[in-house]
């Protein structure tokens, strides 16, 4: 008997599986200077709402994302503001969304909703074209890519 095919398995991390590092090791300004954040590197806070903003603009804008759409209430503002919220602290800025709600239990959160690849890709699709339209520095898009990979896959219910 052949295993199962895991692209198509969900993908849970343990209960304890904490949320990806995505501070580059050896990012640092000169003279030793403390490493700079992906929040400050993104601009801050505006910086975040807009490409937050823009992420949920795409989401409403392209029929690749009809489905991940779907799973979201008809009005996106809470959603929008959510992830701002949750971006600024994840990134190393403000803790706006653990100051409101406490640990983020993304997992937890997301369970109710079928969450499969496909959800997953739209997800990653509209996140991607959202920071190529924000100007986000290619090394740090390419590593922020790869962190909401991570995350967006942990979030997988479903197999497909």
């Amino acid at each position: 008997m052949m295993p199962p095919d895991e692209s198509t398995q969900p993908n849970p991390a343990p209960a304890t599986a904490a949320l990806p590092d995505i501070a580059p090791a050896d990012y640092a300004p000169a003279d030793n200077a403390p490493p700079i954040s992906p929040f400050e590197r993104l601009g801050g806070e505006a910086a975040v709402r807009a490409l937050v903003d823009r992420f949920y603009d795409l989401m409403d804008l392209e029929p690749a994302a009809t489905g991940i759409r779907a799973l979201h209430p008809g009005t996106l503002d809470g959603s929008r503001d959510k992830l701002y919220w949750f971006l600024c602290g994840w990134l190393g800025g403000p803790n706006h969304y653990t100051e409101r709600f406490g640990h983020p239990r993304l997992r937890a959160r997301h369970l109710p909703f079928a969450i499969g690849i496909a959800e997953r890709d739209q997800w990653l699709g509209c996140m991607v074209q959202a920071m190529d339209e924000q100007g986000v520095e290619p090394g740090l898009a390419r590593q922020l890519a790869e962190s909401f990979y991570g995350t967006a896959d942990w979030m997988r219910n479903q197999g497909g």
